[in-house]
């Protein structure tokens, strides 16, 4: 082979791949955009599994939410019984020991008992009584049954307790039912 001859096929070659075959001018053309329709729905189905997640997540959070409180209401209501049952056990024994005995004293003295373990028992868990009588009725705490005309006592002054008021932690729990002083009609 001559030089020429060489050159001559040198030559070619590079002619040759200089011109892409169609194959590879059809790869390198720009897809076309993607259609909105189907992007928007996409989007649309990715929300739609987002949203119904949320609310399935929100759903069992609100059941365990209610769940709780629920036991803890229980659990409120089984402490405070706790405290109360030995009060009732003393109050069935002073209602045994009453049958058995004529001792009318021993019955006051054993129910005295009971009172001051009640009393112990309602501290502790927060239970404290209304003081009513000779203070200034407040209706916030005193629920006014009857008033009673006197000169004895100022007018608004609570002169009887009928049922007593209690407080649980600062919260009224249920107002004292009192009598209350009121200032006498003048005579003419």
């Amino acid at each position: 082979m001559s030089d020429a001859e060489h050159d001559d096929t040198t030559n070619q070659a590079p002619n040759e791949e200089a011109q892409p075959p169609e194959a590879t001018a059809d790869a390198a053309a720009p897809a076309p955009p993607p259609d909105p329709l189907v992007q928007a729905k996409e989007e649309q189905a990715r929300l739609r599994e987002q949203m119904l997640r949320l609310a399935a997540d929100f759903d069992n959070f609100r059941k365990r939410v209610r769940k709780d409180l629920e036991d803890a209401e229980r659990r409120g209501k089984e402490d405070v019984l706790r405290e109360v049952l030995p009060v009732f056990d003393n109050l069935e024994r002073a209602v045994q020991a009453a049958t058995n005995t004529s001792d009318v004293s021993a019955i006051v003295d054993g129910l005295k008992m009971v009172l001051r373990l009640f009393d112990d028992h309602a501290s502790r868990i927060g239970l404290t009584k209304l003081v009513a009588v000779g203070e200034r009725f407040d209706p916030a705490v005193h629920d006014a049954i009857q008033q009673i005309e006197t000169d004895a006592q100022a007018p608004g002054t609570v002169l009887q307790e009928i049922v007593p008021g209690y407080t649980l932690a600062d919260r009224l729990l249920r107002p004292a039912m009192v009598v209350v002083a009121r200032k006498p009609p003048v005579s003419a």
